[in-house]
Order: C-alpha cells, then sequence, then structure tokens
C-alpha cells in the first residue's frame, strides 16, 4: 500500500536534514562562543607585581618608604631569577 511519499521514506529523509541542521547549528554556537571566550581569557591585562606596587602608592595605601623597600625586594628577587 501507498502512502503517497514513496512508502513512506520521503518524511524519514527530512528528519535527517532537520537532524543536521539542529547538530550543525550548535556546533556552530559551541564553536564561535568557545572561541570568543578563549580570546578575552588570553588577551586579559593582569598586573605586574611593580605595576600593582606603583597603583597602590598612587593611591596612599603604601608611603614611599614603604614602597622603596618593596621595590627593592621585588627587584632582588627579579635579578635572582634571570
Amino acid at each position: 500500500m501507498h502512502t503517497g511519499y514513496g512508502g513512506g521514506y520521503f518524511m524519514g529523509s527530512m528528519y535527517w536534514i532537520w537532524w543536521v541542521f539542529w547538530l550543525a547549528l550548535i556546533c556552530i554556537i559551541v564553536v564561535f562562543y568557545g572561541w570568543g571566550r578563549a580570546n578575552n581569557r588570553s588577551y586579559s591585562l593582569r598586573e605586574t607585581p611593580h605595576e600593582l606596587l606603583k597603583r597602590r602608592l598612587a593611591n596612599g595605601e603604601i608611603s614611599s618608604e614603604e614602597y622603596e623597600q618593596r621595590k627593592a625586594l621585588l627587584d632582588r628577587d627579579t635579578d635572582v631569577k634571570k
């Protein structure tokens, strides 16, 4: 008995097209969403210890004497690593 669409195979193939469409759409969203997040993470700017120290001095959180002491300590540690 014919159902009018090749024995029902026409509708079955249409379901596969929708599965492929939704799978491709999800993959595209994941790739672009993931790519954007990775870029944000890799290019995020972090303060170096020297910049942090300068900012704290500028904000008045530490005195100039304390700044000099901590800067000397950072410079000493940097020289040891090289």
